[in-house]
């Protein structure tokens, strides 16, 4: 059994044809595709599904019900090969639903198609914060270092043994700048403390690390920014995790049992 995506005209033609896709017993198909049909590529369940979406079609349970308006439009349905493995792959092109689009990913080994993979997928998730919720902070460890300050000023108000748990957390704040004049070959605490004492100054929370060396801290003018609701989930998810830390009461090692 399998689903088979089956063009009623030449794949070569840039006239619109119709495309659907089928779910049937594989002898039967190599009957339709012997008798009827020019092209044809199997698909799974979720490829047939973005197919229809791309071609405006409409899943049909039946043979008898197959109507012209149920059918999806595709100005052009081509078939090529890659590389010397001679991979086939199914193109279709000008879909009635043109909004949609494919990104086909080559490279010369596994790990370099994995890694262009994951840059890809970080883009896309950068853009769909963006749609969600089009605030920004400036990068370059500014956010985090002007949260940090803003804390710091917070555990000011509290006079018991609270404001060292709200010290410790501007702290760990002042991590992600630390890291960041680390990777860049800087020195760590002197360029941390430079800049804080830049934003307190100036009242400039845009001010953070120079990784690129561009000779000048203000990541608006770097224009060096990140979502706000990235960097809102990323703070969330490191302190949920030092809370399940901290829950631990006790911890059994092998030797006990």
């Amino acid at each position: 059994m399998g689903w088979w995506c089956g063009v009623g005209a030449h794949s070569n033609s840039y006239r619109l044809v119709p495309f659907y896709c089928i779910y049937f017993e594989d002898m039967l198909a190599n009957f339709i595709i012997d008798r009827y049909f020019a092209a044809n590529n199997a698909c799974n369940l979720i490829n047939g599904l973005i197919i229809f979406m791309f071609i405006g079609g409409r899943i049909v349970p039946r043979f008898q019900e197959l109507t012209p308006e149920k059918l999806g439009r595709a100005g052009l349905v081509r078939e090529k090969s890659f590389g010397t493995t001679k991979d086939k792959m199914l193109y279709i092109e000008h879909c009635a639903n043109s909004r949609a689009v494919t990104i086909f990913i080559r490279g010369g080994n596994k790990m370099m198609i994995e890694e262009t993979k994951r840059s890809i997928h970080d883009a896309l998730c950068v853009a769909r914060n963006l749609i969600r919720n089009n605030s920004i902070v400036y990068g370059g460890g500014s956010a985090e270092i002007s949260c940090s300050i803003a804390v710091e000023a917070a555990a000011d108000k509290y006079p018991g043994v609270e404001q060292y748990a709200i010290r410790a957390f501007a702290d760990a704040l002042d991590s992600v700048s630390i890291a960041l004049a680390e990777n860049s070959g800087l020195q760590p605490i002197e360029t941390l403390s430079a800049v804080k004492s830049q934003q307190i100054k100036e009242n400039n929370p845009h001010f953070g690390i120079d990784c690129n060396d561009v000779g000048t801290n203000d990541m608006r003018e770097q224009n060096v920014f990140e979502t706000l609701i990235g960097k809102q989930q990323q703070i969330l998810l490191a302190t949920q995790v030092v809370k399940m830390i901290l829950k631990i009461d006790d911890v059994i090692s092998p030797s006990d049992y």
